[in-house]
């Protein structure tokens, strides 16, 4: 990690810079091979989760009260945590990014009952968590979620699918929507907590991507759950879910910043190195342009993250523009940078094995899940036409 100086900047204090370099120290020490294995991607995920419950780092994703290390969720620990661990490996990044994110709803909105029965297992690494949202007809549009929970009695019965679930098929609980029926559209949806051994919750299909890991659909056939595994009221599932994707959406952005800091680090000692027509390649101007634009991308990515988390750690509880802003911005930066990577590589750039390929293949997704660049671009719309109008009427 060549630049450390964006741990000197405001955003972050001397807790978070230490957190930094000894995450840094501690990923290249315990998981450099570990993080980039794809033979058997399920078992790798829980080593990596045993791993990162080992050294600690699992702490910052539940609250204090229950085995964590802060009173609550530290969203610059959060990013930071994911950038670096990004940096050395995607899937160590992933079975971190889904600790938090699974049992993030737990942490905001759950009972001391159902924080006790979940988050020190989280912490621990003794429950592997996952958040069941997206279903084939309603993934960036909540408000469609089609899977229902009726009531009967102290149960309540979950019938639809769930698709795109990460950790599906490992989890060993599933933070679930569906639809109760208090009103309609996004305001009739309910929040569940539901154990991986429930009878009728079955892994439909396993789906693989480009970048592996755990991925699946999960269908709910007359699967009963106590009603002591709600989630809040009835209804405020739209909220619970948009809350806890608030302080995760800029963990995606922290994520692909890791991603390409790692291909600008690359290709800076490539270029460095490798000689064209008897000289450097990092003396051609053409060369220097491209790493030009790669570093501007990477500093920019990461003041739109840290100021995102920064905001809502110290100064506001919803920060659904600052978070929509870093999500797009860094995301869509980071295709850049690595594109740009790739291409300085050469054919070495698209060689499996390589690690601009890797690069290349883990970070296509992440423009995606957790709200995909266009949505972002609806929110941030929408939140500047909200501001606009609320300055006009001052």
């Amino acid at each position: 990690m060549a630049d450390r100086s964006f741990l000197d900047w405001p955003f972050l204090d001397e807790g978070h810079k230490a957190l930094a370099y000894d995450l840094d120290a501690w990923a290249e020490r315990e998981i450099a091979e570990l993080a980039h294995a794809e033979s058997d991607v399920d078992e790798t995920c829980r080593e990596l989760v045993a791993k990162l419950a080992e050294g600690g780092w699992l702490r910052y994703a539940v609250p204090a009260s229950h085995g964590g290390l802060r009173d609550k969720l530290d969203v610059r620990s959060l990013c930071l945590i994911r950038e670096t661990l990004a940096r050395h490996g995607g899937l160590a990044d992933f079975a971190f990014a889904m600790q938090g994110l699974g049992s993030g709803p737990i942490s905001l909105f759950g009972t001391d009952d159902q924080k006790q029965a979940y988050l020190p297992a989280v912490a621990q690494g003794e429950k592997i968590a996952a958040f069941a949202l997206s279903e084939p007809e309603a993934g960036s549009d909540v408000a469609a979620l089609a899977t229902t929970a009726e009531r009967d009695s102290d149960h309540f019965i979950l019938n639809g699918l769930k698709t795109w679930i990460s950790n599906g098929g490992i989890a060993d609980f599933y933070v679930v929507f569906a639809r109760t029926g208090e009103a309609a559209g996004a305001k009739g949806l309910s929040a569940f907590i539901v154990d991986a051994d429930t009878p009728g919750l079955t892994v439909e299909e396993r789906i693989e991507v480009v970048a592996p890991h755990p991925l699946a659909t999960l269908k709910f056939e007359n699967c009963r759950v106590p009603a002591s595994a709600q989630l809040g009221a009835g209804g405020a599932g739209f909220k619970i879910a948009m809350a806890t994707l608030d302080v995760f959406r800029s963990t995606v952005g922290a994520a692909s910043l890791g991603f390409a800091r790692r291909a600008l680090d690359e290709a800076l000692e490539r270029c460095s190195t490798r000689e064209l027509f008897g000289a450097p390649l990092a003396d051609l101007q053409m060369t220097q342009a491209s790493l030009a634009d790669m570093a501007t991308d990477v500093d920019a990515s990461a003041l739109m993250i840290y100021r995102a988390a920064w905001t809502k750690d110290l100064v506001a509880d919803r920060v659904t523009r600052e978070a929509a802003m870093a999500k797009l911005y860094a995301t869509e930066a980071a295709q850049r940078v690595i594109d740009k990577g790739v291409q300085l590589f050469g054919g070495h750039g698209v060689t499996v094995g390589n690690v601009m390929e890797k690069l290349y293949r883990e970070v296509r997704a992440l423009r995606i899940y957790e709200g995909a660049s266009e949505v972002q671009k609806v929110i941030i719309a929408r939140q500047a036409l909200t501001l606009h109008a609320a300055a006009r009427n001052d």
